[in-house]
């Protein structure tokens, strides 16, 4: 790791003052669960004695209680806990062209992207695509390329921040990027305004995410691109496969939990987990919490036989 610039030095300093100025045992009791409150329409739990109610005969509609459910668990969840790791940020340096940085911008997907100097350890804001296409036009062309003059500035926090924390702390500042900070000043993560809501509401797809849409999609005869979330016994039905031994069918139900079986351990994306059957799991998407999606490519002579049939 190279020697961090000034703006690592300012990003260390953001996340210093963080942990200097509260504990990591420390929730503020309102602040982030007023603003969900407001944002959802729920009421908030008081602290003094309510007087008797008449129980209500209604069920309580399921995404409210699990929206509920999931802001109680924001107060013991922390911002190391769901950031995109290191690994997995995709960020630009501030000496790529107009050409190299609307790339990235197509290949990820992303309308934000993380700029550094020399290496990520020394950001020194964010670029967003609606402020290129502004200046230069969709198609790239128009005066010298000069990233700096786009950029916008980051939040800097501590691994401990609690999300609730992090989440207010985007609305009054009206920033919705944060990086996450180590004790030595280094980037360790990545958190957008999207994947803190996701926690409260469960994931958000949008119009990049139609493949989701669809548990599996047979890319190639015997390989399958599929949701993690897929039934292990409905894809081996349509594969014409048996991943299971029969001691397993009542324990795995999930593809996802199927590779976190083989592997003993939550895989990283990238990685390739074969199973004694000869069968391989490539590990197409995943976070720190969850493997999302999952390449299976079935033994060759398996796949002949499909095909023949």
């Amino acid at each position: 790791m190279g020697d961090n610039s000034d703006g690592s030095s300012t990003a260390a300093q953001g996340a210093q003052q963080y942990s200097d100025q509260n504990d990591e045992r420390d929730q503020p009791s309102s602040g982030p669960f007023g603003f969900f409150n407001r944002l959802f329409g729920i009421e908030p739990e008081s602290q003094e004695p309510e007087p008797e109610r008449r129980p209500s005969t209604a069920p309580a509609p399921d995404g409210h209680q699990a929206m509920m459910s999931n802001l109680r668990e924001m107060r013991n969840t922390r911002v190391e806990d769901v950031a995109v790791p290191r690994a997995d940020v995709v960020a630009v340096s501030d000496t790529a062209t107009l050409d190299e940085v609307v790339e990235v911008f197509r290949q990820s997907t992303y309308s934000r992207l993380p700029v550094f100097t020399d290496t990520l350890d020394s950001p020194i804001g964010f670029v967003h695509l609606k402020d290129i296409a502004l200046a230069y036009g969709f198609n790239g062309h128009g005066a010298e390329f000069d990233i700096r003059a786009l950029l916008r500035p980051l939040l800097y926090v501590a691994p401990s921040m609690p999300i609730g924390t992090l989440l207010q702390k985007m609305k009054t500042e009206r920033i919705h990027m944060a990086l996450v900070i180590d004790e030595y000043g280094g980037v360790d993560g990545l958190l957008t305004i999207e994947d803190l809501m996701e926690q409260i509401v469960g994931e958000i797809a949008d119009e990049h995410d139609t493949e989701e849409a669809a548990l599996w999609i047979e890319e190639a005869p015997g390989v399958y691109l599929c949701s993690a979330r897929a039934l292990v016994h409905e894809f081996e039905t349509i594969a014409g496969v048996d991943l299971l031994t029969d001691d397993l069918d009542e324990e795995i139900d999930t593809l996802g939990g199927l590779v976190i079986m083989l592997a003993g351990r939550l895989p990283l994306r990238g990685e390739i987990i074969p199973d004694p059957a000869g069968h391989e799991f490539e590990i197409v998407d995943a976070d720190p919490r969850m493997v999302k999606r999952v390449r299976v490519r079935l033994r060759p002579d398996t796949a002949l036989d499909r095909a023949a049939e």
